[in-house]
């Protein structure tokens, strides 16, 4: 049993050390990181197919190919993302020169999801450590293969001064979120969010929530029916559907909503076969619990393709459903599943009642060929990031800061915008001795108007 406020006092007292904001000391720890995942590479495609029957190609396309490109990422730029950067400095504070310092927060707490166990557990920790913290991270406790061997990666290669992986179910967060920390990164349902961003309340801890939310994926009459069901059928049952930018629910227009259907039905059957069961290539749903949630959202929907359940081996066909209402079980909460939900519009009028009869979603996704309304629908709608003409890609861009909006998160990662997450912009101006322009010192009597005149021209 790991005794975790004696863990977060030795990490605390480490980082006081210093050592950790050695830049050569982070690197030393990424590298080591890199070798020992590299290594196990095939351990890493047999846990998540232990797991949830995740394929190999997707692990690598979603998981294991992600972490390493990150990495590589870090190590090739920290040296210059942690050099102090040289501002314009204000003619109100002359003579000065101004800097940004990247300083780590200190201790961080990480508490990664089930649904892509290893990224989303490796690549915050990777730039929680380039940014020179410590941290301690909780993974799923619902993907047991995948987890024990994200502690034992860690173990290999960083002191537990620096970073450590404590497995555990409600207990274990709940323990974790009591503790006081500098940071705290989670990602996982909304519900769990705000018990998160309430632990983190109480000691004024500085937050990034990656949730999720009910992403729209909206489709117009100027599109090419065969390549949108291509790219739906890849986006939305990727990983089974549990993915949380996966496309929760379309929107298209109603003159193309048969045809549509038909060639997304041929796609399914084209990609995973006329049995997805038996397909290697289709993962299952990560526990029955979730069977079990995701056949009460059937119940009472218009199945018209798929709906095949199987409890025992966590088994759920892609599904489509036709046109369910908004109040419905299906559409009151975020699917996470392989279910997809088809509704029509004909007006802005109704993609508006739609659409914002939901909080603000991770991702927001249009399939159109009209310029006009693509950038009319990127600027109406309020959601965390997404993409025209495919699903999921922004993902998997480190220049695209990725996070969410409103109820589907709070704050960003990816790329130097995950290093910056976890680093705290210090502010420094260094002033000149050289002249010492005496307007601020009192008395005052006969300075406003040129203090005035001053920020009027100056700032």
């Amino acid at each position: 049993m790991n005794n975790i406020p004696e863990i977060l006092s030795k990490q605390r007292a480490f980082f006081k050390s210093q050592k950790t904001k050695d830049v050569s000391y982070r690197l030393s720890l990424l590298k080591t990181l890199k070798q020992e995942i590299v290594s196990n590479e095939q351990a890493i495609y047999s846990a998540l197919k232990k797991d949830f029957r995740k394929p190999e190609f997707e692990t690598f396309i979603s998981e294991y190919g992600l972490v390493i490109s990150e990495l590589n990422l870090a190590i090739k730029n920290l040296k210059k993302w942690t050099k102090p950067k040289r501002v314009k400095s204000s003619m109100l504070t002359f003579p000065s020169r101004d800097y940004i310092y990247k300083e780590p927060y200190g201790n961080i707490l990480i508490i990664a999801p089930w649904n892509y166990p290893f990224l989303l557990a490796i690549e915050p920790l990777i730039m929680a450590i380039a940014a020179g913290n410590t941290a301690i991270l909780k993974p799923s406790e619902l993907t047991k293969h995948t987890s024990q061997l994200i502690t034992d990666i860690i173990q290999k290669t960083c002191p537990e001064t620096v970073a450590i992986s404590i497995e555990g179910g409600v207990e274990t967060a709940t323990e974790l979120l009591a503790q006081k920390w500098d940071y705290i990164f989670f990602t996982g349902s909304v519900s769990v969010g705000k018990i998160v961003a309430q632990a983190a309340a109480k000691y004024m801890t500085p937050v990034t929530l990656e949730l999720g939310g009910k992403s729209p994926c909206i489709i117009d009459e100027t599109v090419d029916l065969k390549l949108v069901a291509r790219r739906i059928s890849w986006g939305k049952f990727l990983n089974a559907g549990q993915t949380c930018i996966a496309a929760d629910y379309i929107i298209i227009k109603s003159n193309i909503k048969e045809p549509f259907i038909e060639a997304l039905k041929t796609e399914i059957i084209k990609r995973y076969g006329v049995n997805p069961k038996e397909s290697p290539d289709f993962p299952r749903i990560i526990n029955k619990k979730n069977v079990l949630r995701l056949a009460d959202m059937l119940e009472d929907s218009q199945v018209i393709f798929g709906g095949h359940i199987d409890v025992e081996t966590c088994y759920i066909a892609p599904t489509l459903v036709d046109n369910p209402n908004l109040d419905s079980k299906i559409m009151s909460d975020e699917i996470f599943g392989p279910i997809l939900p088809i509704l029509t519009y004909d007006t802005e009028q109704n993609l508006e009642h739609i659409i914002w009869n939901y909080d603000k979603p991770l991702a927001l996704y249009v399939f159109s060929n009209n310029d006009a309304f693509i950038k009319q629908t990127i600027k109406k709608y309020s959601f965390g990031g997404g993409v025209i003409n495919d699903l999921l890609i922004h993902f998997g861009n480190h220049r695209l800061p990725f996070g969410g909006v409103g109820a589907s998160g709070l704050g960003a990662y990816h790329g130097k915008t995950g290093f910056d997450t976890f680093s705290h912009n210090k502010g420094i101006s260094k002033r000149g001795n050289w002249t010492d322009p005496g307007v601020r010192y009192a008395p005052y009597k006969g300075k406003l108007a040129l203090l005035k005149k001053m920020f009027k021209y100056f700032s």
